[in-house]
């Protein structure tokens, strides 16, 4: 039996397709405050726990947003450059749908974009069985940068709350995918001056900034940052280290830890990607004065743009909903943050507005 306490989760579902060789899990945490919402990771290395961890970190992201969604996320064990992403998707599709829509909504995630989710939604013969969807399949697919606009606008109110200067101050980027490059993107518009970035090869280094638009043209063209002329190639790690004001880890878990903590030089991270930091650490550095913008805060942006693909919204009408909740949000945390633990205010808030539903409903006794 797996873990479980008063939240969820909910539901657990382990399959399998003989044809195909996929092998897929679904966990629905908690569906109180709507149906649980949450992307499809395609990796080789998945695993039921860390599913799980993902869906609860999707409970809160969604009460937290208060957007009227629970929290779910699904993961299928594959290569994405040995398999047929399709055949894959397709059998997921089929192993769960009876649990769409009415307990699950699905959405990008890693290695599955919005091609994918037409596939997902075509299989289950449904158009809300997920978002993300092509625009001409009437969806707001993610390549819009929902997320990396999200982790933008969070970090100008966590740089104010910090009486931190967004215009002219530094910053040290990990990753360089979908949400790395709309971060950058809206943050150099504020001003801001990006001095690292790193993809899988390595750091790619100036300290008088790099150029946005340069960047995105040696990525697309050599297929990682390190092939940037003018600048200095570091190990990736080494970005952890860099002297910036700000630290946006946007790519994998776990890549700030008790090992490197200590090299971190940045005051203020704001967390792009999920679980970049063991909580534990996390407040090992609060501790020392860092303040840090949690996952589910920062980077609720591209679940936001999912509720508004399914409320019909257009391109602005959700970019506009994305600045409103985050900035409301983040505002919020930041504003009953004690002892600048803010994933702990953040997580109270949540779990108000989860406990809530659940007393609603009946199933949840203070």
């Amino acid at each position: 039996m797996y873990a479980k306490d008063k939240y969820g989760p909910e539901c657990i579902v382990e399959v399998y397709d003989a044809k195909t060789g996929m092998q897929g899990v679904l966990v629905i945490d908690n569906t109180a405050r709507g149906p649980g919402k949450g992307g499809i990771r395609l990796v080789p290395d998945i695993t039921t726990g860390e599913v799980m961890g993902l869906a609860r970190a999707m409970t809160w992201k969604n009460a937290l947003a208060d957007i009227p969604f629970g929290g779910a996320k699904s993961g299928i064990k594959g290569d994405p450059k040995k398999i047929s992403k399709e055949a894959y998707l397709r059998a997921f599709a089929r192993a769960v749908k009876c649990y769409i829509p009415k307990q699950y909504i699905a959405g990008p995630d890693m290695n599955t974009t919005e091609k994918e989710m037409a596939i997902f939604a075509d299989e289950v013969g449904r158009m809300d069985a997920a978002t993300g969807k092509p625009s001409s399949m009437g969806g707001l697919p993610h390549e819009l940068g929902s997320t990396g606009f999200g982790v933008a606008k969070a970090t100008e109110v966590a740089a104010q709350f910090s009486k931190l200067n967004l215009s002219g101050a530094t910053i040290a980027l990990e990753g360089f995918g979908n949400v790395g490059t709309f971060a950058m993107k809206f943050l150099t518009e504020k001003g801001a001056k990006v001095i690292a970035v790193s993809d899988s090869k390595g750091t790619i280094y100036d300290e008088k900034g790099l150029d946005y638009a340069r960047l995105m043209e040696v990525k697309a063209s050599k297929g990682t940052v390190t092939a940037y002329a003018g600048g200095k190639v570091l190990p990736a790690q080494a970005l952890f280290g860099t002297k910036a004001d700000i630290l946006i880890p946007g790519a994998r878990p776990n890549v700030i830890t008790e090992t490197n903590m200590n090299e971190v030089k940045a005051k203020l991270i704001v967390e792009a990607a999920n679980i970049p930091i063991p909580h534990k650490v996390e407040r090992d550095l609060a501790a020392k004065g860092v303040l840090i913008i949690p996952d589910f805060v920062a980077n609720a942006g591209g679940v936001i743009s999912s509720y508004a693909e399914l409320r019909g919204y257009n391109e602005k009408e959700m970019f506009a909903l994305v600045e409103d909740r985050i900035v409301k949000n983040t505002t919020l945390a930041l504003e009953r943050t004690k002892g600048n633990n803010v994933r702990a205010a953040a997580e109270a808030i949540a779990k108000e507005r989860v406990e809530d539903a659940m007393e609603m409903r009946g199933g949840f006794s203070k």
